[in-house]
């Protein structure tokens, strides 16, 4: 099959944003973004509190939160011995409004009649 290149442009944003997907589709990993979005301020979170959030033990919560730092979801700043974990998604919402705009674009021309029908 021979793709548009509104399809093939969509199939290469799906390969570069394929960690952020990834991510996105863990439950735990979703509910960990969800806390730290409703903190009250920008200093971040400590792992053990949200661990109790999310009801999981602190080394699997540190897991989640290592996946999201490691695709610059999430990053941490040191108080002490404590790690304080605050959200930094505008990577993550510039990579999902282009899949959702090349997705809109490949939608678009086949409503159009402009694509290719092999």
């Amino acid at each position: 099959m021979a793709y548009s290149l509104a399809q093939q442009e969509a199939l290469k944003e799906f390969k570069q944003d394929i960690g952020h997907l990834n991510a996105l589709s863990n439950t735990n990993r979703q509910r960990l973004i969800v806390i730290l979005g409703a903190a009250k301020n920008n200093s971040g979170v400590k792992v053990s509190d949200l661990a109790d959030a999310i009801g999981l033990s602190q080394p699997a919560t540190s897991h989640h939160l290592k996946r999201l730092k490691d695709i610059g979801m999430v990053a941490s700043r040191h108080e002490g011995n404590m790690i304080y974990y605050y959200l930094t998604l505008d990577d993550t919402i510039a990579r999902l409004e282009r899949l959702a705009g090349a997705l809109k674009r490949q939608t678009e021309e086949y409503e159009t009649g402009e694509s290719q029908d092999n």
